[in-house]
């Protein structure tokens, strides 16, 4: 089944990152509809779509949006997180280098949404070639009067800054993103409140990820009922896998949601495994891997769910025989243990302890290693501050159960 590409359409043709490209095929048409438009009939019009973060969390965007305060009196914020710093995902760049000006107008739209009139693109320390191109991009926009004060006249001002990431991977949860954001260490914050009403500066602050702030201008042109007709019910619209591994054609690819199952999407556009399959890790690095007899799962949220791990931000990780999985296990679990802020004793410990059991059974020192790394995980489970403890768990969690006796 051929892929579905409606973000990635003009992505790397001839000039595309400009902003007479983007014109020339149709840009800022929706967000000069949504300036003409009432804040709540756009939040509507993106709920009724069904668009859900593309970032990981998967949660509702329009919801999300409709959670800002609408009296509150105080400045807002839209914040593009594009941190992209989990092992296996690089679409968000995609977009960021040869389409930005999708993103920029995206933003404007989930501006006009929640009354906000400043933004910010956080990008990923490791991304300098596109914090560059973000910044021409914002500058051509200022210039042609797509950003700025009173935009085409419409009395609505919106300005954009990018700003350089902090180099670690926690920074990609929103609230330690936020912490970065304003200078500090990049530790998560304790929730509630949550950042819609306690954000950057502790001002109202919508943080979306590039690839669900991209989705947004094509709903605001063609309506919600044209993007809920693609996907599912509970996973509408497309989304974009990156497949890395060991695959003949790693890549990035854009589908509907359900249109194919992860077998297939290995098969039919990474052009097959290199060797023999031994795993799938589905979702990015800290998302449970499945084995070879579990890949016959559509391609949603749901459905991946079920097969016992999660979508996450579509960063496909094939792994094969190449190297043996107890290896694998263990540079995941040296990951997680580096990139932990620290903050809580169940993440930075427990990780640790981890990596370091993993390295031990890969060494040939098995006795009694599973025992020990499934009373960490009870120690765990529950107990860890923010995403990244419990993405430990789950991936320790998942070898141990369905590689323990090769282990």
């Amino acid at each position: 089944m051929p892929e579905t590409r409606i973000i990635l359409e003009h992505v790397g043709k001839k000039d595309s990152g400009g902003l007479g490209f983007y014109l020339d095929h149709g840009g800022y048409r929706a967000a000069l509809k949504a300036l003409a438009m009432k804040p709540q009939e756009i939040i509507d019009m993106v709920k009724a779509s069904g668009l859900r973060g593309r970032g990981g969390a998967a949660f509702p965007t329009g919801l999300k949006w409709d959670f800002v305060p609408k009296e509150d009196p105080r400045p807002r914020f839209v914040v593009a997180n594009c941190d992209e710093g989990e092992p296996g995902t690089f679409k968000d760049r995609e977009i960021v280098e040869k389409y930005p000006h999708l993103l920029l107008e995206g933003m404007l739209i989930a501006a006009k949404a929640i009354g906000a009139d400043r933004g910010f693109i956080y990008v990923r320390a490791e991304y300098p070639r596109a914090q560059g191109i973000l910044r021409a991009a914002v500058a051509e926009a200022e210039n042609h009067g797509y950003l700025g004060e009173n935009i085409k006249g419409t009395g609505f001002s919106f300005r954009v800054q990018v700003y350089a990431g902090g180099g670690a991977y926690i920074c990609g949860e929103e609230t330690a993103l936020i912490e970065s954001l304003e200078g500090k260490r990049g530790h998560p914050r304790l929730r509630p409140p949550y950042p819609v009403s306690h954000g950057v500066y502790g001002m109202p602050t919508v943080v979306n990820n590039v690839e669900t702030l991209s989705n947004v201008p094509f709903i605001l042109e063609k309506g919600p009922d044209w993007y809920r007709s693609m996907g599912t019910k509970d996973s509408a619209g497309t989304k974009i896998f990156t497949v890395s591994g060991g695959v003949k054609k790693p890549g990035v690819y854009e589908l509907k949601f359900g249109d194919m199952t992860l077998r297939e999407l290995i098969e039919e556009c990474a052009g097959g495994v290199n060797g023999k399959l031994v795993g799938v890790i589905p979702g990015g690095l800290s998302t449970p891997i499945l084995r070879p007899d579990e890949l016959d799962v559509k391609l949603t949220y749901e459905d991946i769910q079920k097969a016992g791990s999660l979508l996450g931000s579509g960063a496909v990780i094939v792994v094969n025989n190449s190297v043996p999985v107890a290896a694998v296990a263990r540079r995941s679990l040296e990951f997680l243990a580096h990139e932990s802020c620290g903050k809580c004793t169940p993440c930075r410990e427990g990780s640790t302890w981890l990596a370091r059991l993993f390295r031990e059974i890969e060494l040939g020192k098995k006795n009694g290693r599973i025992e020990k790394i499934n009373h960490i995980l009870d120690g765990m489970r529950g107990k860890c501050f923010c995403p990244l403890g419990e993405g430990a768990v789950a991936v320790a969690g998942a070898f141990t159960s369905k590689y323990g006796e090769e282990f």
